[in-house]
């Protein structure tokens, strides 16, 4: 999502409009997830809240987020991008303005539409930055957010909402097990390394140079 808000973005001719969308995909990411959950919780699932007035006018049966299991990772994934996506289109923005428009106009001269210019000289020029924070977004693909999992965590939704970060306060702060919290955190922290091993050296076979 970073990367196509950024490539959107990127097209917009009005720098005044430009900053204003800028703006406001990147307020979010300034929000707390206590702020986050707490608005969707009045909007979303309060009995009184905007959505569920909206769907009994319509004759539909209300139902909530939170409590449906079924729902808890459309749900985690949705308010993850709309928090984050903002933040992340800065480091392509500014691999996009890196860019020779001396190809653009090159391109152009050939008769190359947008779509081609997009596919032949933007990706390919910021393929380096992808890779790279493709490789650090593997290392952290266990590491879920301790506070937006927790906040949205319930009885009715904890088969499907537990990750490493919950179980390991479970277990260790609540229960009192530390030692068998720390061997399952080391093995989070283990994993993550391998992977992003593994990603760089695959990186590496396709001409990249990694980060290591």
């Amino acid at each position: 999502m970073p990367i196509v808000v950024a490539l959107l973005l990127n097209e917009l001719r009005t720098e005044k409009f430009k900053k204003v969308i800028q703006t406001l995909i990147y307020i979010p990411h300034f929000m707390s997830w206590v702020i986050i959950i707490g608005m969707f919780f009045v909007i979303f699932e309060m009995q009184d809240g905007v959505f569920q007035k909206m769907i009994a006018s319509v004759g539909l049966q209300k139902f909530t987020f939170m409590m449906n299991p079924e729902l808890f990772r459309p749900t985690y994934i949705i308010q993850a991008i709309w928090r984050d996506t903002g933040w992340g289109t800065i480091i392509y923005l500014a691999a996009l303005a890196g860019v020779d428009p001396q190809l653009y106009e090159a391109s152009r001269i050939d008769g190359a539409g947008r779509m081609r210019q997009l596919w032949h000289i933007t990706l390919p020029c910021i393929r380096s930055t992808i890779v790279i924070l493709l490789i650090l977004k593997i290392g952290d693909i266990l590491e879920l957010g301790f506070d937006h999992v927790f906040l949205l965590l319930n009885p009715l939704n904890r088969d499907v909402a537990e990750i490493f970060d919950t179980y390991v306060y479970t277990i260790g702060i609540v229960q009192g097990s530390f030692s068998y919290s720390t061997a399952v955190g080391l093995f989070k922290s283990f994993i993550g390394l391998v992977l992003v091993l593994i990603a760089n050296e695959l990186s590496k076979k396709f001409g990249e140079e990694g980060i290591i």
